[in-house]
Order: structure tokens, then sequence, then C-alpha cells
């Protein structure tokens, strides 16, 4: 598979096409492609499994639609569902990172027949993160949530000022190659304005969307040294699994563990879907 089709959308994929012991999807973050899975996905077929990455909406150039009500959380588990569907491999093990985690953790909860487990990364599930925001430091941790907000305007700001954007992600620990990522598969590519849409569209998520708890088996991964994520939040997320839960905090890894943790996070991935 290459592309996927939902309605007038069209999602590009990427897909090892191998795998004798089943599929795992996994989904990306902000700001980032598929491509942030690169270093995780060989291990990953090489024990035998397919590996399926989509570029999600706003940063597929086939999947652009205008307007943050088209970035509803609702609609980014739908988009995720049809990949599944299309797949036709039957339920797949599923992994997400950062929004990709937050993605994940909608459709384990809404469509469990399509999930035969759940590995997420940095971000816990939506309901543990509200809470967190109350009982912890989570609250000056997403201070960049709140300045993503206004139309147009954040949009503006890092294209006249993008070492400053530069500036943020390097001290959330990104590296000078993921920084040359972000601008050639992001900034460049003109998915900015759809990717902080992401976070225009939070405030239109429904209540039951927090509430929802996760039947399937799951792995919450979180790092340490995370500047966005605290520690709270990892600690209430087995609040909202009502299945076999284990949780992964690994202590020399920050926010992107994909990439700088790699092995390690292939490990835990295995040890979840061997399970």
């Amino acid at each position: 598979m290459e592309q996927f089709s939902r309605g007038e959308l069209t999602f590009d994929v990427v897909d090892s096409e191998t795998g004798r012991d089943g599929t795992i999807v996994l989904l990306h973050g902000f700001p980032q492609t598929s491509q942030s899975w690169r270093a995780v996905t060989p291990l990953l077929n090489a024990a035998g499994y397919r590996t399926v990455a989509p570029d999600q909406r706003g940063y597929s150039p086939g999947a652009r639609p205008k307007g943050r009500a088209a970035y509803r959380t609702s609609e980014l588990v739908d988009d995720a569902a049809a990949l599944i569907g299309d797949l036709g491999d039957g339920p797949v093990h599923l992994v997400g990172h950062d929004w990709g985690a937050a993605v994940a953790w909608g459709l384990a909860a809404s469509r469990p027949d399509l999930v035969r487990s759940l590995t997420s990364v940095s971000v816990p599930h939506p309901g543990a993160f509200m809470k967190s925001l109350l009982s912890s430091d989570q609250l000056l941790r997403s201070w960049y949530m709140a300045a993503f907000q206004p139309p147009i305007l954040p949009d503006l700001l890092v294209s006249r000022f993008p070492g400053a954007f530069d500036g943020m992600l390097r001290r959330a620990g990104m590296d000078s190659d993921q920084l040359a990522d972000v601008h050639r598969l992001i900034l460049d590519s003109g998915a900015l304005p759809g990717a902080l849409n992401w976070y225009r569209a939070m405030a239109l998520s429904t209540p039951p969307d927090l509430a929802r708890r996760v039947a399937v088996p799951t792995t919450h991964v979180w790092g340490a040294l995370d500047t966005a994520l605290a520690r709270r939040g990892a600690e209430l997320a087995a609040d909202f699994v009502i299945a076999d839960f284990q949780l992964k905090i690994l202590d020399d890894a920050g926010h992107w563990i994909p990439e700088h943790n790699a092995a390690e996070l292939a490990d835990i991935i295995l040890t979840r879907v061997g399970r």
C-alpha cells in the first residue's frame, strides 16, 4: 500500500509489505510524519511484523482540508479506522506517538474490534491528560497549546521567524536532523496549517472522548526527561484501561522516543504484541 482514501481525501502510507505474525500500524505526532518511525520499523519487520505508517490528516498533501472542524478527534480516529479497513488484515496492533497516541487511544476505545493491542508513546489517555492538568505542572508544560489556538497568526509567525520555532523544538529535545526534517516535511511542504489545526480543534472534542475506557491490552511509554508531558498523566493512564496494562517509564528518554530510543521502544512494542 502506498496510499489509501477516505472520502475525497488521499493519504500517503509507508508500508513494509512483510510480516508473518501480524500488522503494526504506527501513527506519528506533531510536527512530524511517518518518517519519524524509520528507526523503529526495521526492528519490527525483522521480528516478523508488517508495519504501516500513514502521513495523517493535514500532513499528506492529498488530505489537507481547511478549517479546524475538519480536524476533530473523531475525524482523525475515523481516518485510522479507514486505513485499517483497507489493509484487510483484520485487527492490528496499534502504536501512536504524541498526537498519534491520542488518535490511537480514541480508536482503541471506540473500535476495539479493529485493535489487537495498543502501545501509546508519550501522550496518555485524554482523560488522564485532563486530570493531570489539575494535579501536576502539566498546565504550565502545555503553554504552547494555547499559543497555537489563534487562526493564521501562529502560521505567519513560524514562517517569518522559523528560528524561534526551531528553538522551541530544540528545547523540547529535538536534534539537528529532526529539525531538518521539520523544515523539509512540514514547513516547506505546506503542512503546518493542517498540523496546527489538530490543536485548534481540541475544544471541539466531546466529553465521552475523555471518559471512554480502553478494553484492549495496552502499554503506555513515557520518558522521564519529557518536557511536554508530566509524569502524573502517565501514572493516571491505567485508570482508563480495563484490560491488561503496563506502564513503561524510560529514565533516559525525553519526548522523541521513536527516534532517540528506537531499540528500546521496539522491544516494548514487541513485548506487548507478543502477549
